[in-house]
């Protein structure tokens, strides 16, 4: 399928869509058929995703939103594909800036490079928008020794939890006991 301008009884061919203004909606697609309205999350979601799929992308945000992220996944919550992405949606285009954490050894132009043509396919082809600008912001590398620093943290606080034979020793099991 295509979305370039063609004679609408074209076969295999979708016209593409016309936009006009719609009161208080950020943006709509308006067809003869109908209207399509498509909210800034998720045009944040898809940006989200698609920069993630990218090789070379460690993780996504400054350093307090992955801080935040990293709390929310120990309480069990589920991660934000959103994290590290804005988006300012018109009614016929896009603009996206992204936050990332590029991994040690990545050479960070042909990541952005490649970050950008996977984020304006995957918006134009999904939400039909023109996508005018994709900033990225490379705010950390990742390290491969900070993997092992991190699971060794993990693995000491692990030991603490529990004793010596590597049972768990807490105020409860300890006072019934006594």
């Amino acid at each position: 399928m295509s979305n370039r301008p063609g004679g609408t009884g074209a076969t295999g061919t979708v016209p593409r869509a016309r936009t006009q203004e719609s009161s208080g909606s950020p943006r709509s697609l308006v067809t003869d058929k109908g209207t399509t309205t498509i909210e800034d999350g998720v045009v944040a979601k898809i940006s989200g995703l698609a920069a993630r799929e990218v090789s070379g992308v460690y993780d996504m945000g400054g350093g307090a939103a992955r801080a935040l992220g990293s709390m929310r996944n120990i309480v069990g919550g589920d991660p934000s594909v959103t994290q590290g992405v804005s988006v300012e949606v018109g009614e016929r285009q896009a603009a996206v800036d992204l936050d990332l954490v590029a991994e040690y050894g990545t050479a960070i132009p042909e990541l952005a490079a490649a970050v950008r043509r996977n984020v304006i396919g995957a918006v134009e082809r999904m939400c039909g928008l023109e996508v005018t600008e994709v900033n990225i912001r490379v705010d950390d590398v990742h390290l491969p020794d900070q993997d092992r620093d991190r699971d060794r943290d993990q693995e000491r606080d692990g030991e603490r939890a529990r004793g010596q034979d590597g049972h768990r020793r807490d105020a409860e099991q300890e006072s019934r006991v006594r």
